[in-house]
């Protein structure tokens, strides 16, 4: 048990470095484009012998696997990195990080509309909690860094968006074929995308950055990317989905620190307010969703 809460944790704490380093390379006139095409010309070797290696002995995937995966990859892993790493030029790592940690509302909000799902009144109230805490960093945000903000906020909105719509769909195919293989694949289609967008929007010569770049790059694929799949995979084995789950709470707390720490991003009483109410937001969504009866 221990084990398992300190794998979650550290891939919570690491996922959550990401938007730190970003927010580093940018300082060195990186842009978008390149920036994650370089994140995930370093995570796609990675990635390719995760879904090799978890895919070993299985029955090999037919045409209507790989059209899946392609979708999941395209909407899961290429637009939610590319929307994110677009939003955080405009906005700090703190509102990005509570932006992102709304994902389990929006799943929930996808449900009720994709499939029916009914809502209770607790899980509604939890809806409430964590958008007024998004919207009170938001508003304290855009009062200092202008309507700037706004965009930045819509652009990660959307990759939370683009990512709920991977989770809500990848249920079955999680089924099918495992987590892991699941992950490597799906990834994998999104680094090569990632890859050929840069061929296409910018010359060769823009693949010339500052050595920082390839370092903090280097350092965002290995250690914020790809090790915290795995811890988290692993932390599921052996404290269950439920637990591995809930310590993503520390995600928020952990980039508002380093945010801080690192890139002297400012802390005050509406930040540590509205980081307060998403995180009490998305727990009482959790317990809502743990205490709803089973199907039968």
């Amino acid at each position: 048990m221990g084990r398992g809460l300190a794998l979650a944790l550290a891939g919570s704490v690491l996922f959550s470095a990401k938007a730190i380093i970003v927010k580093l390379a940018y300082r060195h006139g990186v842009d978008a484009v390149t920036l994650i095409m370089y994140r995930m010309l370093f995570a796609l070797p990675l990635f390719v012998a995760l879904a090799w290696w978890s895919g070993r002995g299985r029955p090999a995937l037919t045409a209507r696997d790989w059209r899946v995966v392609i979708g999941l990859g395209f909407s899961g892993y290429y637009l939610a990195s590319m929307l994110d790493f677009m939003g955080l030029q405009y906005i700090s790592a703190s509102l990005e990080r509570l932006i992102l940690y709304l994902n389990p509302t929006l799943v929930l909000l996808l449900s009720m509309l994709l499939y029916r799902q009914r809502v209770n009144a607790r899980q509604l109230a939890a809806l409430a909690v964590s958008y007024a805490g998004v919207l009170l960093v938001f508003g304290h945000e855009v009062q200092f860094a202008g309507m700037a903000s706004l965009g930045g906020a819509a652009l990660v909105f959307g990759s939370a968006i683009s990512y709920a719509v991977y989770l809500a769909a990848s249920g079955q195919e999680v089924r099918r074929l495992g987590s892991l293989r699941l992950t490597g694949l799906a990834t994998s289609v999104a680094c090569v995308l990632c890859i050929a967008q840069f061929l296409l929007l910018r010359p060769l010569q823009a693949a010339w950055v500052a050595e920082p770049v390839l370092w903090l790059s280097l350092l965002n694929a290995t250690a914020c990317t790809f090790a915290p799949v795995l811890m988290m995979m692993m932390a599921v084995e052996r404290v269950g989905a439920t637990l591995a789950a809930q310590t993503g709470m520390v995600g928020p707390l952990a980039t508002l620190a380093m945010g801080v720490l690192i890139l002297g991003e400012p802390l005050n009483a509406w930040i540590a307010g509205g980081t307060l109410l998403v995180l009490v937001g998305v727990w009482l969504l959790a317990r809502s969703s743990q205490n709803r009866p089973s199907k039968t």
